[in-house]
């Protein structure tokens, strides 16, 4: 049995525990802790054009993708920047995975927690990776299953792919447009990106398989992890630097891991900050006591183009000025979600939902009078932007009881 690596903090930390609280479901921080036969790129990366253009959804503040592979199917990924693993469902490994050698024992590796718990999952090696008109050859991978994700998000999920499999091409996820692109390397190296007002190129670490890059918060410089596999702001570690803040932190919704429980806490700072030369106005951050990263609520506002080659991350943007970011609303409750019930999982002190009788474990069947299993995320998260209340049914033994909830601005 091979031992994982030092965790990456990306790609398994949403998919235990489900909240959707608000807008931004605060999801499980379970980390993926990669062998190094994982963060291996591919054996040979090939495009069968100029470039391979893949249309894309923005879920959640995740970055998904479809591409149909051989056995005539459409199958549905996560690009997730901050993982070196990439990983499948049970029945894309059957279906894709080549055959061990005879006699030999199939691989497990241990994947830990940031908190030291550990799961075990397979590893295999996938013939082919198919995104489009680009294909990844012998790509490494480990198997999980992700029904408790795509019961979150509302549409099946057969998979997450790591930085490393990019490796050989210049990648662009393009988050206004909605569309992944990807380019071969031309012979020699690639041309540097010109200066320009809203062009910012910045250099990453890819020493562990994944970019690090130096952002600035007022006058202090600290380092993040790009994360295109969480679906936050910036979760901020506050050790060793002075955040200030204009509201919060506060305690948030519950975040859940193999070794327990803990609360969030949220807010908004009183200082900007610079990921190169473009300006995040005051924006909303998580706390964090793991390595400190910028999730799809930043990365949206950009084009980034990650050269590998170069290890360099190129940040766009269409609109001049500071990017800014809205209050996080909020119904002051979080769920795990099921198609027949949502289950509360916590409700939020010293906020007015606390004053309703709520608790943790109650059931809801039906949201606004609709059954719960019509509500997939991205009609629930509009219903959070814009309503003043949502009316929950509560199911206790036969008897259901409304309950009126405000939305309020948990971060102002």
């Amino acid at each position: 049995m091979t031992r994982g690596t030092t965790a990456s903090t990306a790609i398994l930390h949403r998919v235990v525990q489900l909240a959707l609280c608000s807008l931004l479901p605060a999801l499980c921080f379970l980390a993926s802790g990669c062998i190094s036969s994982s963060r291996r790129a591919p054996a040979r990366t090939v495009v069968d054009s100029t470039t391979a253009v893949l249309p894309a959804r923005i879920i959640s503040n995740f970055f998904v993708v479809e591409s149909k592979w051989a056995d005539g199917k459409t199958y549905r990924f996560l690009v997730d920047t901050g993982s070196t693993a990439t990983l499948v469902t049970p029945d894309l490994a059957r279906r894709f995975a080549l055959k061990e050698r005879k006699g030999t024992l199939p691989r497990k590796v241990q994947v830990r927690s940031a908190n030291g718990g550990e799961i075990e999952l397979a590893a295999i090696t996938l013939g082919q990776f198919r995104l489009g008109d680009a294909s990844f050859e012998r790509v490494p991978a480990l198997v999980f299953d992700f029904t408790e994700l795509s019961s979150h998000l509302g549409l099946t999920i057969d998979g997450i792919i790591g930085f490393p499999v990019f490796r050989d091409t210049i990648l662009t996820m393009d988050y206004p447009a909605q569309r992944l692109v990807i380019a071969p390397y031309p012979l020699g190296n690639p041309p540097a990106p010109r200066p320009a007002p809203l062009v910012s190129t910045v250099p990453f670490n890819n020493e562990q398989g994944t970019p690090l890059i130096p952002i600035q918060m007022g006058n202090e410089s600290f380092i993040v992890l790009v994360d295109s596999g969480s679906d936050g702001s910036l979760s901020l570690n506050p050790v060793g630097l002075h955040p200030r803040f204009a509201n919060g932190p506060r305690v948030g919704t519950l975040i859940s891991s193999l070794q327990g429980d803990r609360r969030q806490l949220t807010g908004r700072l009183d200082q900007d900050v610079l990921i190169g030369t473009h300006t995040i106005q005051k924006p909303v951050v998580d706390l964090t006591d793991q390595l400190s990263s910028i999730g799809g609520e930043f990365l949206r506002n950009f084009v980034v183009t990650f050269d590998q080659r170069r290890n360099q991350v190129t940040f766009v943007r269409a609109a001049d000025g500071p990017v800014t970011m809205a209050p996080r609303r909020s119904t002051g409750l979080s769920f795990s979600r099921s198609p027949v019930y949502w289950r509360v999982m916590t409700v939020i002190p010293d906020t007015p939902t606390a004053q309703l009788g709520v608790q943790a474990g109650d059931l809801c069947v039906r949201i606004n009078g609709e059954p719960v299993e019509k509500w997939n995320y991205e009609r629930y998260a509009g219903l959070l932007k814009s309503a003043p209340a949502i009316t929950y049914t509560f199911l206790a033994g036969t008897k259901e009881t409304d309950v009126e909830v405000k939305i309020f601005e948990l971060v102002p």
